[in-house]
């Protein structure tokens, strides 16, 4: 099957060569012509595991190209997915001023029946506003021409995208018509051998799956969040909370994990969004506003521990600190808990070294560019050298079972200050550490 997919950022890269990969022929757009050029040289502008493979394969197998040129891309595409961003706007609602004008272009060009693909997550209604904005390019040409938006939700994990796309929970559909449904059954098909997960809805229930099935799973981290601040306080051990509660098959293990918080494109972005989407419709969302209350408040839990320990001023200390990602598996700075870590430490006076093996770049070139008092390294114990403590933010293999004899050795003092609780099964105290985790 003939595709375009419109944005070739990470859901649009990611969903392109996914398809290409199982024989379609893909062309994906975008109006940035500096990431059209590399992706045709094969630099991949993200980090995904597996991804910048999997591309280059495509591309030399020739189902799988990049472009400027809309009118082209979907002159001979027989569903063409829009997966361009949908930024969080002033007021806390997604910005849909990039979705509208890729459909606007659309009706611009097409000339032929289309199916076309909100795989953007946008708000409850979306796919109105994209059909009403393509119907209206069209009567200004004069032209009839059968067209049909559906509504595909992507529910990628980033770390894990490609496993996800290739062997995904579920796809879920949202259309009202059965030709939309057909196509899109006939594309998704070769992605179910042994499993049908093929869900069908209404376009607004399929918009509406993707922002509660993200306010889910963001409210069980929040929950454990703050379950971890109160076991801090009563003297209990999340850690041992957890067990207790995750071997119970109604809750589970999974996103039960005491830490900094939550970060990334799609939680911050996709609570707040559906916080607004409530309020737009005369209901207060009191549950989804305390998830991101508590998140908010969770970030910055490391380093008021840091505070407690070393002090309100922080002048002359160095502190060491592994993990700059929201997440291991990337290198997405968004929203990330070692940004406001970084910012309220640096206010207090002290200095930084970091290392993440992935997100150094993203950090000195968006997220922390011009940030005065911040040294990055390329090894993570060479960032140990003259630092008070060690800083663990983000679960990265590599930082899971490291030299603890040489952290000791290296740090001015053996302190550790865990964001993820990734030691507490280690008896650091027994080591020599002093040793400080989330929730106990």
């Amino acid at each position: 099957m003939n595709i375009a997919i419109v944005g070739s950022g990470y859901v649009g890269l990611v969903s392109g060569t996914c398809f290409a990969e199982m024989g379609n022929c893909v062309t994906c757009v975008d109006i940035d012509a500096i990431k059209i050029e590399k992706l045709n040289k094969g630099i991949i502008p993200i980090f995904e595991p597996g991804l910048e493979a999997m591309v280059l394969k495509n591309v030399k197998n020739k189902n799988l190209d990049f472009t400027i040129n809309l009118p082209n891309a979907i002159s001979n595409a027989k569903i063409v997915f829009i997966a361009v961003g949908t930024p969080t706007g002033e007021d806390g609602s997604a910005d849909l001023q990039y979705v509208l004008a890729v459909a606007k272009s659309i009706g611009e060009s097409m000339n032929k029946e289309l199916v076309i693909v909100d795989k953007s997550t946008v708000p409850i209604g979306t796919a109105d506003k994209v059909k009403a904005t393509i119907q209206k390019e069209l009567d200004k040409r004069g032209v009839q021409l059968k067209f049909h938006v559906v509504s595909n939700p992507e529910f990628l994990k980033e770390g894990a995208a490609i496993d996800d796309f290739m062997k995904p929970d579920r796809v879920v559909i949202g259309a009202d018509s059965e030709y939309a449904f057909g196509a899109m059954k006939q594309l998704y098909s070769p992605f179910f051998r042994t499993h049908d997960r093929f869900i069908t809805m209404d376009i607004r229930s399929a918009e509406m799956t993707k922002y509660a099935a993200n306010a889910m799973l963001a409210t069980k981290i929040s929950f454990m969040n703050e379950i971890a601040n109160i076991c801090e306080r009563v003297g209990a051990d999340a850690n041992q909370v957890r067990i207790g509660i995750g071997s119970d098959k109604r809750i589970g293990y999974s996103f039960i994990y005491p830490g900094a918080g939550y970060g990334g494109s799609c939680f911050p972005k996709d609570v707040k969004a559906l916080k607004k989407i409530a309020e737009e419709h005369g209901y207060k969302a009191n549950l989804i506003t305390s998830v991101e209350d508590v998140n908010d408040a969770q970030k910055l839990v490391i380093a008021q521990k840091i505070v407690k320990k070393f002090g309100e001023d922080l002048s002359g200390l160095t502190f060491a600190l592994w993990g700059l990602a929201f997440k291991p598996g990337t290198d997405d700075m968004r929203e990330a808990p070692s940004i406001y870590v970084v910012k309220e430490l640096l206010s207090r006076g002290a200095k930084l070294h970091a290392y993440d093996p992935k997100a150094i770049e993203e950090a000195k070139e968006c997220y922390l560019k011009d940030v005065e008092g911040i040294t990055y390294y390329d090894s993570k114990y060479d960032v140990l050298k003259g630092a008070e403590a060690l800083i663990l933010l983000t679960e990265w293999k590599e930082f899971r079972s490291p030299d603890f004899e040489e952290i000791k050795s290296q740090l001015n003092s053996p302190v550790i200050f865990d964001g993820r609780n990734q030691y507490n099964a280690f008896n650091l105290e027994d080591k020599g550490f002093e040793y400080y985790q989330i929730g106990k």
